[in-house]
This record gives C-alpha cells, structure tokens and sequence, in this order.
C-alpha cells in the first residue's frame, strides 16, 4: 500500500490512501502486519493533516487530514492472553508489538483493548442503545463545537492547538489531580497529555456539559490505558 503518493510511470508522484481519505476515513485492518516503515510514514500526516513529498526538483503538498481507525490482534496467534497453548513466546510477543512505535501511538486518541466475549454474552438478546439516539447526541456535540470555534480557523476539537487546549480544556483541581496521576504512572508523553485534554472535552459535549469534570478526564484516561509492556517506543 502506497500511503503517502503512488507513481504512475512519470517523474510525479500522485496522491497515496492518505489524501484519498482526506475528509474521510483510512481503515488499517491487522495494523501490526503492515512493514513498520510504512506505518512509521503516517506520523507527520497525523501531526500536521497533510503530506509532504520532497524530491531534487519540486516539494508537492498533498491535503490529508482523516480519521485514522485500525484495528490489531493481541498476539499473532491472536488469542493472548488467554492463549491455553502458549501459542506466542515473549520474542514472538516483542516483535509483533514493535510494529507499532510509541510515537505513533501518541498521535492515536483512543486505544479500546476489546475483551473475548463469552458465548453466554453472544446468546443474549439484549438491546443496546439506538443508533439514532448515538446520531442526535453526536450531531448535538457537533453543534456544540461549531459554535465554539466559529470565530477560529477549526471546526472540532481534534483540531485544536495549544492556545485552544489552554482557553477551552481547564481543569478543576480533581481533575488536574487524575491525570498529573496518569501521566506520571502510565509514564505518558506530552503529546498524549494533550489528546487527553482533546477527548474529555469531546466526551464533556457529548453530555452537553460546560465544564468538562473529573469523570470526563478519567473516562478519557481510560482511553490510552493499554498494557505498554511489549510497546517498543
């Protein structure tokens, strides 16, 4: 896969699946399995929402800014750590991990590790919330943000920059107390202290709330709360 530009036989290169997504959403499936140089290229994309190609004669911008979903096995056997067989050894382990560099999960707002369901839970019947009510309660945050920003060059909160974080995602004290907590034990980077910041004030619009308060900031801790030990950073 050609992410940052693709050639098609002349001496310009042609915009990759990154500015094909622009706007969009670029599905990485089995992330770990894509060449770590590769992924490696998406830092600067992710950082700044475009693409830079540098040759001896030109330097061609490309737009990219898109939503990055990715989706990963455990292990390469797939079932750790519930893996009865012993299937993956801690090298297996290490080197699946090293695909992914902590620098480029930094620039990742959300980490969800999706626990084995259990085929009593599969059975049931239960019926979760409707979509629709999920759509109004989006579309409402949304709005939220729209008005926010009306007076700035962006439109959502993924967006934000410094001065942004620092004018719209103060903390109380308790608050501050959480992740001043997370961040010295989870040993996070200064970049994920500011996703943080980014996603508990999304989940705080979500619940059409001001201010955002200390369950928003632990929900958004909660986020980035994967086991590190076999992360290469």
């Amino acid at each position: 896969m050609h992410l940052l530009c693709k050639y098609t036989g002349g001496s310009y290169p042609q915009p990759g699946e990154i500015s094909l997504a622009h706007n969009g959403v670029l599905f990485l499936d089995e992330m770990p399995e894509f060449k770590r140089t590769v992924l490696e290229v998406m830092r600067q994309p992710l950082e700044d929402r475009e693409v830079t190609i540098s040759r001896a004669r030109f330097t061609v911008n490309y737009p990219a800014s898109f939503m990055l979903v990715a989706s990963m096995n455990p292990s390469p056997s797939g079932f750790f750590p519930d893996d009865p067989n012993n299937t993956s050894t801690s090298f297996e382990m290490q080197r699946y991990m090293s695909k992914l560099s902590g620098p480029l999960l930094d620039r990742i707002d959300i980490h969800i590790e999706v626990q084995k369901v259990e085929f009593e839970q599969l059975a049931e019947r239960r019926k979760g919330e409707k979509s629709e009510d999920i759509r109004k309660r989006v579309l409402t945050a949304r709005g939220i943000q729209t008005e926010r920003y009306q007076d700035l060059n962006i439109s959502y909160n993924a967006q934000m920059g410094p001065k942004e974080i620092e004018k719209f995602c103060r903390l109380d004290e308790s608050s501050f107390g959480l992740i001043k907590m997370a961040m010295e034990k989870l040993n996070l980077s200064a970049r994920a202290y500011d996703r943080i910041l980014k996603v508990a004030r999304t989940i705080a619009d979500l619940e059409e709330s001001q201010d955002i308060l200390p369950e928003h900031v632990s929900e958004a801790i909660q986020y980035r709360s994967l086991d590190r030990e076999f992360w290469n950073a």
